[in-house]
């Protein structure tokens, strides 16, 4: 469900959170579904309870999960969370190619290499 990266430079209560935000957005976590518990994920995926702590705090931060006391975490069940997901990664799309634009690549190098992403989706 979750694996670690640790050649990424992203911290890693960053990673889970992330990762565990993408399951939301993509069904796989249904709403209202219980969470593992922080100590339960952190034995299994074998890292320190706080990080799990913190990866859920950003994430009931970012509106995708609530918490519930002395009963655990659970997914919010929010239609509009997916179209938010979506609108904040085409706002960081967008800053990469005004980047791209100033550095001087072409639009079409840029187009070249977004069709060659979804066709590597394809196959």
């Amino acid at each position: 469900m979750i694996i670690i990266d640790y050649s990424d430079k992203r911290p890693i209560y960053e990673q889970v959170a992330d990762k565990l935000q993408l399951l939301i957005v993509n069904g796989v976590l249904e709403p209202d579904s219980k969470l593992p518990s922080v100590r339960s994920l952190a034995v299994e995926l074998s890292i320190n309870p706080n990080t799990i702590q913190r990866a859920y705090s950003e994430l009931e931060r970012s509106g995708f999960i609530y918490a519930v006391k002395g009963r655990g975490n659970f997914v919010k069940a929010d239609s509009s969370l997916k179209e938010k997901q979506q609108e904040k990664l085409l706002d960081t799309l967008e800053k990469q190619i005004q980047t791209c634009k100033e550095q001087g690549i072409t639009k079409e190098a840029v187009e070249k290499r977004v069709n060659q992403v979804y066709e590597e989706e394809t196959r």
